[in-house]
């Protein structure tokens, strides 16, 4: 492992992050102490570093295989978790490669990892000497820490394997590694907050009804891509689950509501005017369609078609807010560039660019959906 942190390997490293992996990897290695696959594998890492967790990119860090690289938390979204986290102990149960444990043990004094697989912990380790952070590492599978565990902590935060055996991906909590369900007791007993990434695919309802110690749940999406469904578990007794929708890097503001209010919220409808909502996709995936049109003063265009309208703008609204019209089929002109939406429609946007002779891009917008009186065309103003 130390072996290629030699200055002339790194050099040969940092000389090919562009070069073609599988033609590398073909040929034999430069350097008698190192294989191909190893400087490869460290190519990869710097390659992913570079869009997820670019704070890595330093002299002296290593990387592991792509699989705990692909799995890790972005550095974006363990930065957001790492605000709302204080205390003074915290642990990681499932620290992996160690990007949520490095952003979210922060403001902590006293910061324990976990992790089964020895190897991975021991590059961890290294890296966090280079980045002079302080932890206890511990190479154990987190059962059986928890079974011999005596320590009460601030935050414990785990990020369960979605994998089962055959490497098919899993959603219940019940099917995760570990199994939530079974280890819900022993997290609380530990301490007062735990906290659970989970996957984006998710069903928050199921969430709800199989784990009533929730009391905050956080749906965070990065530039509009939803990447990870937080849960916060306590055993005080919470009346409401607060729910956070927070689209990072867009610009938007945040909306939060309690679980709940969606069944009492009622919308209005109404054909198209003015101004044009299209709400983001921590929205979305919260299904709170009808709370936005009643919290925001907005009328829908159909019971299907999760578009808000209004005749005079309205701000701080957590998506896009397009200024558009009404056309028909005559008024969308061959060869103009839009970006393409289709909402409620029968036709995909790569139908509609094909049927009408259209390009891809630039500033304007061409949406195909449904109010109440059938189909529609909308274009930007």
């Amino acid at each position: 492992m130390v072996k290629i942190l030699n200055k002339e390997i790194q050099n040969y490293i940092n000389a090919n992050l562009n070069a073609d992996l599988h033609t590398l990897l073909l040929k034999k290695s430069p350097f008698p102490e190192v294989s191909m696959q190893e400087i490869v594998q460290q190519i990869k890492g710097k390659q992913v570093a570079e869009r997820k967790f670019p704070f890595l990119l330093k002299e002296g860090i290593l990387f592991p295989p792509q699989l705990s690289l692909e799995q890790s938390s972005s550095e974006k979204t363990a930065l957001y978790k790492s605000e709302i986290l204080k205390g003074k102990k915290f642990i990681d149960l499932t620290s992996g490669f160690g990007i949520d444990a490095y952003y979210l043990s922060q403001d902590f004094k006293d910061i324990t990892l976990i992790e089964q697989n020895a190897e991975l912990l021991k590059i961890v380790e290294h890296n966090w000497n280079v980045l002079s952070r302080n932890a206890r590492f511990i190479n154990r599978k987190l059962e059986d820490f928890l079974n011999e565990n005596q320590e009460h902590f601030d935050v414990v935060y785990l990020d369960p394997a979605r994998r089962d055996q055959n490497k098919n991906k899993v959603f219940l909590l019940e099917d995760l590694s570990p199994n939530i369900l079974e280890i819900r007791e022993k997290l609380l007993s530990i301490s007062n907050q735990v906290v659970i990434k989970l996957s984006p695919l998710i069903d928050m309802k199921y969430l709800v009804s199989v784990l009533p110690q929730i009391f905050r749940i956080d749906i965070v999406a990065l530039k509009n891509d939803v990447k990870e469904i937080v849960i916060f578990l306590s055993d005080e007794n919470k009346k409401e689950i607060i729910c956070n929708c927070v689209n990072l890097e867009s610009g938007e503001p945040a909306f939060t509501f309690v679980f709940g209010e969606e069944e009492n919220a009622v919308s209005e409808y109404d054909e198209p005017e003015k101004f044009i909502y299209i709400p983001n996709n921590s929205i979305l995936k919260a299904g709170i369609f009808n709370l936005i049109s009643a919290k925001f003063g907005l009328k829908k265009l159909h019971p299907n078609t999760h578009i808000y309208t209004s005749g005079e703008r309205i701000t701080n609204f957590p998506g896009r807010i397009l200024e558009m019209e009404s056309i028909d089929s005559k008024g969308v002109k061959k060869k103009e560039q839009y970006n393409i939406i289709s909402k409620n429609h029968p036709l995909k946007p790569e139908d509609i660019k094909k049927k009408y002779g259209l390009k891809d891009g630039g500033e304007k917008y061409l949406i195909f959906t449904q109010s109440k009186k059938g189909k529609i065309i909308l274009k930007s103003v």
